[in-house]
């Protein structure tokens, strides 16, 4: 699931993703364009039975993304945008954030 909550001024968005907590046994990285593809970046807490983050971004962009499974799985999100074909023969989720 996505969620996207713009600041009063519509400067930023604030984007919270979140997975059940069926889909990883012991962690969940966001993984995307927003922070160059680092694996260590953006660890997703165990909430209230979903796996949850929340970025800030900005407006009027498209990011590509995924998730990385325990370290070992990478999937997309059921909630994306849109998605895109990668360079390594599979599909990215898109995320697009408009005004």
């Amino acid at each position: 699931m996505i969620k996207k909550e713009f600041t009063p001024k519509r400067t930023v968005c604030k984007v919270t993703f979140s997975i059940p907590k069926e889909w990883a046994e012991n962690g969940v990285q966001l993984v995307g364009d927003f922070n160059d593809w680092d694996e260590d970046s953006d660890s997703m807490e165990l909430k209230k039975g979903k796996w949850v983050t929340t970025l800030r971004l900005k407006p009027q962009t498209s990011y590509r993304f995924k998730y990385l499974i325990d370290q070992k799985r990478w999937e997309n999100d059921d909630a994306a945008d849109s998605y895109i074909t990668n360079t390594f023969g599979s599909e990215d989720s898109v995320l697009q954030i408009g005004k």
